[in-house]
């Protein structure tokens, strides 16, 4: 394999890879400005040691650009990025095989790495820290074990819960880095910069609406941007102006906060049956009609972060200081109850 590919060990999904602008170097990565520093700094400092980049662990919530930053750090250091999820290593030799085909100083990018199977994070521990790994030959009394060699290697997890990555692997792990959220004005020249490699053009105002629309997310952003295309396509339009963004907004069920359908539907039957809390995760979801799990992981984040919900030892709640505006907005009255 030649310097600079990319090999995906994992399929990933098309539309986010190659239908998207993908950044080759630091300064084409827009926003995460201090991480930026850091990681060029260490990208660096290991070119110039000829020694593969310290063991990295990246964390923070889903769609911010992990997998992107690590793939502009494989193309900066000139070398190969194999990239593969923690579900996807079921056994510990789906792992070896990997390991063993890593060239010096390669990159290998381990998604939601807190969901390995501990028999394959225990391979982990001794590539990482000695570049060797233990392979078993054999069953039962006549078994043994030899000691195989790997490429000096940087490993990169990413993760969306460190705080379920054990502790004998986060101690691993050289360097440790969190990507933020985007603010709007960020993920405005996310999006100008999506939209001339999609090959149409955006107006500012229009670019700012979807950037406060997106959640703090790159990804959702250009998720936002690809329907635009696509109305902007159908249309016959020159352009994306104000008013394409926002009817491709509602034609998604996004308002101008972000907010979805189902984040409506949560707050306007919390004010209604239980008057804005507080009331458990559970029923919230019966009533909804989604599982609690996809409640807690895709929407009451955002809910969380924006002050429209809070969480209390009874259950969630909508804050005091909000609700008679959400009663208004839901009921029409602020004194309804």
């Amino acid at each position: 394999m030649e310097n600079n590919a990319i090999s995906y060990i994992e399929n990933t999904d098309l539309e986010e890879s190659s239908l998207d602008f993908q950044p080759k170097e630091f300064t084409d990565y827009l926003g995460q400005e201090e991480l930026k520093k850091k990681l060029s700094l260490y990208t660096k400092a290991a070119s110039m040691r000829n020694e593969p980049l310290d063991h990295l662990l990246f964390f923070g919530p889903p769609g911010l650009g992990k997998t992107t930053i690590s793939t502009i750090m494989a193309n900066v250091l000139g070398v190969n990025i194999r990239i593969t999820s923690g579900p996807m290593l079921e056994r510990t030799g789906d792992l070896v095989a990997i390991l063993s085909g890593l060239s010096p100083r390669d990159i290998l990018f381990i998604d939601e790495i807190h969901r390995m199977p501990t028999a394959v994070e225990e391979i982990l521990y001794s590539a990482m820290e000695q570049f060797k790994i233990d392979v078993i030959i054999g069953q039962g009394a006549a078994a043994k074990t030899v000691n195989l060699p790997i490429s000096p290697f940087t490993l990169i997890g990413a993760t969306t819960k460190s705080g379920m990555i054990s502790a004998p692997l986060r101690t691993r792990f050289g360097i440790t880095e969190r990507l933020e959220y985007y603010n709007p004005q960020e993920l405005a020249l996310i999006v100008k910069q999506a939209a001339q490699f999609l090959n149409f053009k955006i107006s500012n105002e229009a670019a700012e609406l979807i950037g406060k629309a997106a959640r703090g997310t790159p990804r959702t952003a250009k998720k936002i941007t690809r329907r635009v295309r696509d109305i902007v396509l159908v249309q016959e339009k020159n352009s994306a102006e104000l008013a394409t963004v926002e009817q491709a907004l509602q034609f998604l069920g996004i308002d101008d906060l972000g907010l979805t359908t189902i984040d409506h539907k949560i707050l306007k039957e919390m004010i209604i049956k239980f008057n804005g809390g507080p009331v458990g995760i559970e029923t919230i979801a019966a009533i909804v009609g989604e599982d609690s799990d996809t409640l807690q992981e895709v929407y009451e984040p955002y809910l969380l972060r924006i002050g429209y919900i809070e969480k209390t030892p009874r259950g969630r709640q909508i804050p005091h200081l909000i609700l008679p505006r959400l009663k208004q907005k839901y009921l029409g009255q602020q004194n309804i109850f």
